[in-house]
């Protein structure tokens, strides 16, 4: 199938995870990808699995200046721009009497400000490209709070709101621009070790497969098809809404 066929995305964080399961699935679906990481080696990994339709980037997501020389690195690359993925982040647990402001704002830089940094600059490459998606990696954290998780959880939710402000905005301009949010509970990658660090990794996987419904931890592969969906026009109607991936956590 080629459900992204003729669609140009930038995938941030592509070097592992989600980034890079979004970033392979796309080119499997016929989309050219620029794989952006502050990890260039790993970034270039990524692009050379894809092949000819992937150039790597390097690209610090909190940096503006870099945002719009990474934008520029595509469209000379591939000639124009209709998707970003929006997928480079961290996480830190900690109760907010624990986190330090440093934290708290290192947090935020990279899991929010990236976010709006991306989407500002990004919007008008997109709308100049004939229009297409802005998809959002949040997490069910940005929905439902937990106690050891403050920072992380503020900037999800940030995330969230920041995605419905830019598709309603973008609706007004009536510039063909969508923007979606997704939201994974534990998806195996190497953010979850951060999470992971009190336990062995097999124990730990374990402890949060119990938290869920199901029974089971995500994979990347869960959220790139998510992904997919809602950079092909397949989601043509949908825009300032949420996928929440979570094994039923939320239905609680």
């Amino acid at each position: 199938m080629e459900r992204v066929s003729g669609k140009i995305a930038l995938v941030t964080g592509g070097a592992s995870g989600i980034g890079r399961a979004s970033a392979i699935m796309l080119a499997r679906e016929g989309a050219r990808v620029a794989v952006s990481d502050i990890n260039l080696d790993g970034a270039r990994e990524v692009a050379a699995e894809i092949g000819d339709n992937a150039v790597a980037i390097v690209h610090d997501v909190t940096d503006e200046t870099a945002w719009t020389m990474s934008l520029e690195t595509v469209v000379a690359a591939f000639g124009g721009l209709q998707v970003l993925v929006n997928c480079a982040g961290a996480a830190i647990s900690g109760t907010v009497e624990e986190t330090s402001l440093e934290d708290w704002r290192d947090l935020h830089k990279l899991d929010l400000d990236s976010v709006f940094l991306g989407c500002k600059h990004a919007i008008s490459y997109i709308a100049g490209s004939g229009g297409g998606s802005i998809v959002n990696i949040s997490s069910v954290s940005g929905i439902i709070a937990g106690h050891n998780l403050a920072a992380y959880n503020s900037a999800k939710a940030g995330v969230r709101h920041l995605t419905k402000s830019v598709a309603l905005h973008c609706a007004r301009q009536a510039n063909n621009v969508r923007c979606n949010s997704v939201h994974p509970a534990f998806v195996d990658t190497p953010i979850l070790d951060s999470i992971l660090k009190r336990d062995t990794r097999e124990e730990g996987l374990d402890r949060l497969a119990a938290q869920i419904p199901l029974g089971i931890i995500g994979v990347p592969e869960d959220v790139a098809y998510a992904v997919v969906y809602l950079s092909s026009d397949e989601s043509r109607f949908m825009t300032g809404s949420e996928l929440v991936l979570d094994g039923g956590i939320s239905a609680r």
